[in-house]
Formats: C-alpha cells, sequence, structure tokens
C-alpha cells in the first residue's frame, strides 16, 4: 500500500467538521501530500484549538456553515466539485449528547444525510468517506472485537445517533446510489482516538493534560472501563486508504471498515493514565477514583479489524506506549516549546509515522 496517497495529490477535498481535532491534523495531512483542501465547519470548537494554533486558515480554505444548513452547504459541494469528501463533522461527546440530544441527533443524522442528498445526483466522479464511530454497534460488553457484521445499536443519544446514521446511509445508498458507478460511499468505524491537539471536554487525554498543566484534581468518570486507545495518525491513514481504493474500486462501495488499535492497546482509562505520568516528569497526577453514575457509559469495548486488514491491507502500527509517547510530545512541545513551531510538529509526526508504515511493510 502507497502511504504517500498521492492520488489525492491536485485532488479537490472536502473535509466536514475541519477544525475539530480529526480534522485538523486530516486537513494539515492532505495539503501536505498536494490536494486542494476546502474545509467546512460550524466554527472552532474549542479554546485552545489545534486548528488555530497552527494556523490551518492561512493553508486551506474555510468555510463556517453549519451543515444542518441545506442550502449552503449545497452550493459550497456544487461550486466547489470535490472529488473526495471527508465527512467528519458531529457532535462526538457522550456526556454532551445527555444534554443535548436533539442537537445531537440532527447534527449526526440529518448532517450526513444532507451531505448524501445533495451528492446523489453529482454527474462526475466522487468519493464519499463517511465517519462514523465504533459506538455504532450494540455494546453486549464482551471481550472479543465487534466485527462490522454484528447489530448494530446504542444505548447513549450519541451511540444510537450513529447507529441511526448508517441506518440512513445504508437506505440512501440502496434507494440512490446502487446502481451510479461514479458516486462512491465508504464507511469508517474508529476506536477511541487520542493524539496532540485535542482540547475536547469530557475526554480524558485533553483532561488529563489540562491536570498536568494546572496541577488541579483530575476526576475521573469511569477509571475501569477498557477502550480501543489509538493514536489519531492510525485511522486517519485507515480513512485515506479507503478514498484510495474507493476511487478505484466501485464494489467497495457502502462497505463499511472498522479501525481500530492492536489487543494490546485496549486497557483501563486508569491504566492510560499511568502511561502518561511516565512521561511527565515532576508534575504529579491526582486522580480522584469518583465513579459516576449520572450517565450510562459502557466497560467493555473492543474492534475486530480483520476486514480493513483483509481488503484495504490496512493494520495498525502503534504500540501503546509509542501511542502515549507521540501524544504526550505534542502536548509537552505545546506547553513548554516554541508555539509558532506546532504545525512543522505535527507535519513531522506525520512524516515519521508515514516512514514506520514503510518500514512495517517491508518486514
Amino acid at each position: 500500500m502507497n502511504y504517500n496517497f498521492k492520488i489525492y495529490k491536485n485532488k479537490r477535498v472536502l473535509i466536514t467538521g475541519h477544525t475539530g481535532f480529526k480534522g485538523t491534523w486530516l486537513s494539515l495531512w492532505l495539503h501536505s501530500i498536494g490536494a486542494e483542501v476546502m474545509g467546512v465547519s460550524l466554527g472552532v470548537p474549542t479554546v485552545p484549538s489545534s486548528y488555530n494554533i497552527i494556523k490551518l486558515n492561512k493553508i486551506i480554505t474555510s468555510k463556517y456553515v453549519d451543515i444542518l444548513n441545506y442550502k449552503k452547504l449545497e452550493k459550497i459541494i456544487l461550486d466547489f466539485k470535490p472529488d473526495f469528501i471527508f465527512h467528519l463533522a458531529a457532535q462526538p461527546i457522550v456526556m454532551e449528547s445527555y444534554k443535548n440530544p436533539i442537537l445531537t441527533f440532527n447534527t449526526n443524522i440529518i448532517g450526513t444525510l444532507n451531505i448524501l442528498n445533495i451528492i446523489k445526483n453529482i454527474n462526475y466522479k466522487i468519493s464519499l468517506i463517511l465517519i462514523t464511530s465504533d459506538k455504532v454497534y450494540e455494546n453486549k460488553e464482551i471481550k472479543r472485537g465487534y466485527k462490522e457484521i454484528d447489530m448494530l445499536g446504542g444505548f447513549d443519544p450519541y451511540s444510537a445517533s450513529k447507529s441511526m446514521t448508517e441506518f440512513g446511509i445504508r437506505s440512501y445508498i440502496k434507494s440512490f446510489l446502487e446502481n451510479k458507478k461514479n458516486i462512491k460511499v465508504g464507511i469508517a468505524r474508529a476506536g477511541n482516538v487520542i493524539g496532540g491537539g485535542d482540547w475536547s471536554k469530557n475526554r480524558i487525554v485533553p483532561d488529563l493534560m489540562r491536570s498536568l498543566k494546572t496541577k488541579k484534581l483530575l476526576v475521573i468518570r469511569h477509571p475501569y472501563a477498557t477502550r480501543p486507545w489509538q493514536h489519531v495518525l492510525e485511522p486517519l491513514s485507515g480513512y485515506l486508504i479507503l478514498g484510495q481504493k474507493l476511487n478505484n474500486n466501485h464494489h467497495l462501495s457502502g462497505e463499511a471498515f472498522n479501525f481500530g488499535p492492536k489487543y494490546k492497546n485496549i486497557i483501563t482509562v486508569e491504566e492510560l493514565i499511568k502511561k502518561f505520568s511516565i512521561y511527565s516528569n515532576s508534575i504529579k497526577i491526582n486522580i480522584n477514583k469518583k465513579i459516576s453514575r449520572e450517565f450510562h457509559e459502557s466497560t467493555l469495548l473492543s474492534l475486530n479489524c480483520h476486514k480493513a486488514k483483509k481488503i484495504l491491507n490496512w493494520e495498525p502500527i502503534l504500540n501503546i506506549n509509542k501511542t502515549v509517547k507521540l501524544t504526550f510530545d505534542w502536548y509537552n512541545e505545546y506547553f513548554y516549546g516554541n508555539k509558532s513551531l506546532m504545525q512543522e510538529k505535527m507535519q513531522l509526526q506525520i512524516k515519521d509515522f508515514i516512514n514506520l508504515k514503510k518500514v512495517n511493510e517491508k518486514k
């Protein structure tokens, strides 16, 4: 597999949710390849934000539009005529979904269907990669990793919204796109993503980094929950491979793929924090093991990624220790290094990741 992704060079790529954590990394990666990147987002979701830190608005085109605004979104897509669309825009926080369930359902379901409805009559070649979640599966608290053929479901509003989104995607493909070979749709389900530049509230790594910086007490909702932790560049490489494969193979259209870490990366929240403490030097991490029962959260969650390996030739390469180190290095550079060099820091991590992929492929 070619991890330089030269297929994207000089192509028009639209990314929704480009101001978010994953969106910023993906936008920078595609820009470095030579793609013409346009981002669509409601706004910058956090303060601080990696989008602002690396001044991404100076190197790509940004449109600040709500994906629920059909007419404005339609005009952007039809005017830009993207060759690829990566749809990342979402309300992605489980706790926020309890506070704003209607917003969560509208953004995640209707926002996605808006894009599908807009592109269904396009007459040129386009590949659409829709990012849902590992939480689309009906969680039965089992140890084995969920496969793409497992039942979809969702207890909390976020998980339910993502599984319902996939039913909508499936309906659009069957109803409108199945015989249109110029329009290809791939679905990506990623495990818990960590990495430098995430500033969202109620996510363990951003909360931990803020705690390290301020030396304030870190409250953990669910210390014994296991999650499929992976560095942000792992699933993003999967999304890019999926887009690359879709572009050349109509038979993949409509297929869903899991992108998750190796089994050894599936550890508890408490174990993850202990691994970060190795790199925290003299900073003491205070942990209040207060298990919240206010909201339901799954305890066991992991993914089976055999399909992605077999069909896409994708597999994760970073172990949990390397994942943690890359993540900590980013925040350490931001807190104590030269903030003006953060774009170069991210580009270097992308370059090193690609080189590591190439070395791993030769083994």
